[in-house]
């Protein structure tokens, strides 16, 4: 049982992960106007990444200095998904070993 909800939280994280790339990419895009705003359809799903991923940055930004423009939040989350998987790899082999 506990298996399988370390499974879903490294499958969360996972996801996470992926949806802070595909903003970050995407940034990228708009900043060197591969793509522009002026589509509904990009300005809608760029709109959604930021609204979703906006609260993890949040706390972030309030405590990195300033960088001349250049945002490292998102590095700084992806750094954190990187521990979280690796404490959840932790926690799943004690229990394992532990447990039974």
């Amino acid at each position: 049982m506990t298996e399988a909800l370390f499974q879903i939280a490294h499958l969360l994280l996972t996801i996470l992960t992926w949806i802070i790339i595909i903003q970050v990419v995407m940034s990228w895009l708009f900043a060197f106007n591969v793509l522009n705003m002026s589509s509904a359809g990009v300005r809608q799903f760029a709109i959604a990444l930021d609204r979703v991923l906006a609260p993890l940055y949040r706390p972030i930004r309030r405590m990195l200095p300033d960088f001349g423009g250049i945002d490292f939040s998102p590095l700084v989350v992806l750094i954190l998904i990187q521990v979280a998987h690796k404490l959840l790899d932790g926690a799943d082999r004690s229990l394992s070993y532990y447990g039974g």
